[in-house]
């Protein structure tokens, strides 16, 4: 099974563009994210991929950052951007940084992909991973739906905001907000209780 869902098969395409965005869709998104957090929090990047946008954005917020990613490639990438940054080449409900606590834990373009049951065990190993008052923000649509991913070709899965809203709940988390960025991606923005 792949453990990347499907990005290590295109790493070399995803280098080529996504991948060195750095003015990528959600900058701004995760920028403001961002500022509800004290500098100097750490962070975790769950699918950080190269960490362009995302994980660089939030090292100059002034945070610290891990990243998670399944794909060798893009991993080796993250660390050649930020070699003085933990990263861990894992599956994300497999992480070891999960035994860790973080002030915030970020996932933008990953839980989808993840069937149902590892979407359920990400969401409660964040909380589990998280401070109290700590914020957990991951994309995925507000509609359940089933769909091929548009860059991998791969299975993805949206639970739908009603039963992402329940899993959180259950988990200890408290949604406190939900937006679009500017490219559509819908974001679930929660708080450890």
């Amino acid at each position: 099974m792949d453990k990347s869902n499907g990005y290590e098969g295109i790493a070399s395409r995803f280098l080529k563009g996504r991948g060195i965005a750095v003015n990528g869709i959600g900058k701004s998104t995760v920028r403001k994210w961002a500022l509800t957090l004290r500098p100097g929090s750490v962070i975790l990047d769950i699918g950080c991929g190269t960490g362009i946008p995302v994980s660089k954005v939030l090292v100059e917020a002034g945070m610290k950052v891990y990243g998670i990613d399944a794909s060798q490639t893009l991993a080796n990438a993250f660390h050649e951007n930020f070699p003085d940054l933990p990263i861990a080449c894992e599956a994300a409900e497999e992480s070891a940084f999960f035994g860790r606590q973080f002030d915030g834990i970020i996932s933008v373009g990953l839980m989808f992909l993840l069937s149902e049951e590892a979407q359920m065990v990400v969401i409660s190993k964040a909380s589990a991973a998280l401070k109290p008052g700590g914020k957990f923000v991951f994309t995925a649509t507000c509609i359940a739906h089933t769909w091929n991913d548009i860059m991998t070709d791969q299975p993805s899965i949206s639970l739908g905001a009603e039963k992402y809203r329940a899993l959180t709940a259950a988990s200890g988390l408290s949604i406190i907000d939900e937006f679009e960025d500017e490219g559509g991606n819908y974001y679930f923005d929660s708080i450890k209780i």
